[in-house]
């Protein structure tokens, strides 16, 4: 099944899309956030659907606005694609070649989760940066609390998957990354998820023999295709990485774990490190960005600008006295 939250006189509701964009609406649901923080998993979301599928349908997806299909617990962002990790870091850090630390692990950060945005949502410049970027990714979302799972474990603790776009300040990150930290205000102003909640269930004829998820993944600039990959080329499945995230710790329905960017124009950054210069330019104003992945659906969303950066003085050289 695919979900939607959307906006319609005022008021957010929650619906089973149809193939033909039909919506039906979950009776008394306003949030798809915390049907799946119940904890129920697939089994409960696909209860859920079939009432609605029960009842009698409502407005067509082109008569709502469409929301973020659900606002996360939290947001763990993946690098999982060789490829994406050879072309930034080139692009980033100045240097070639991917690190030999990055094949031991299904590497993360934590992104905010409290700037998401939905389909058809504005994006503004973040305060400070002239060289804004997109980034093509999957989510999987988790419907069940787990500890320490294995790879076999995690696959029922995953409930559905939706479009990610991580928006990079990509001269932002550049600078605080010098510190050692980060990204921090390089990936703070926006999130994309989108359009959709596509139940687990649903993906399923898509796996390969590896286990992997083989969709088609597609990006584009102002209706220009500026980048086509498989999400097929991760070098973890989403199951793996549960597992990682999962490891001494927990994760928790309503958490976002994204696989990180896709190869071959995934993200300009990519290009501007193999080309050796900015070609594509960096996004701006009035530019839209579509992305699209095979059996989800596409997000498209139009730069505009931002506000200025609130001053703060630079850090103080102290004296180090001691008490």
């Amino acid at each position: 099944m695919r979900f939607a939250t959307y906006a319609r006189r005022h008021r957010a509701r929650v619906a089973v899309v149809e193939a033909d964009g039909t919506l039906h609406p979950l009776p008394d649901t306003t949030s798809l956030t915390e049907l799946v923080r119940s904890g129920g998993g697939l089994p409960a979301l696909l209860d859920a659907g079939a009432a609605a599928l029960d009842a009698p349908p409502g407005p067509h997806v082109s008569q709502v606005r469409l929301l973020p299909p659900l606002q996360p617990s939290s947001v763990r962002d993946f690098v999982t694609f060789e490829e994406h990790v050879e072309g930034v870091r080139r692009s980033v850090d100045g240097v070639g070649g991917v690190p030999d630390q990055w094949y031991t692990a299904p590497t993360f950060y934590f992104t905010n989760p409290h700037a998401i945005h939905g389909p058809g949502d504005d994006i503004p410049m973040p305060p400070g940066s002239s060289v804004l970027d997109y980034e093509l990714e999957v989510a999987a979302v988790i419907g069940r609390e787990g500890f320490d799972l294995t790879p076999e474990q995690a696959r029922d603790h995953i409930v559905g998957y939706t479009v990610f776009n991580d928006w990079s300040a990509r001269d932002l990150q550049a600078a605080e990354m010098k510190v050692g930290l980060g990204p921090c205000k390089g990936k703070d102003t926006a999130t994309t998820l989108g359009p959709y909640l596509v139940t687990a269930d649903e993906l399923e004829p898509y796996r390969d023999a590896d286990g992997f998820l083989r969709l088609a993944l597609t990006a584009e600039v102002n209706g220009e295709t500026i980048g086509k990959d498989l999400l097929s080329n991760m070098s973890w499945t989403f199951e793996e990485m549960a597992a990682y995230a999962s490891r001494g710790t927990r994760v928790a329905p309503g958490d976002v774990l994204a696989s990180g960017t896709c190869g071959n124009g995934g993200c300009l950054a990519e290009l501007w490190g193999l080309r050796g210069e900015q070609t594509p330019p960096p996004l701006k104003p009035g530019d839209t960005v579509t992305l699209t992945v095979e059996a989800i659906g596409s997000v498209a969303n139009t730069i505009v600008p931002g506000a200025d950066p609130v001053p703060l003085p630079a850090g103080r050289r102290r004296s180090r006295e001691r008490p």
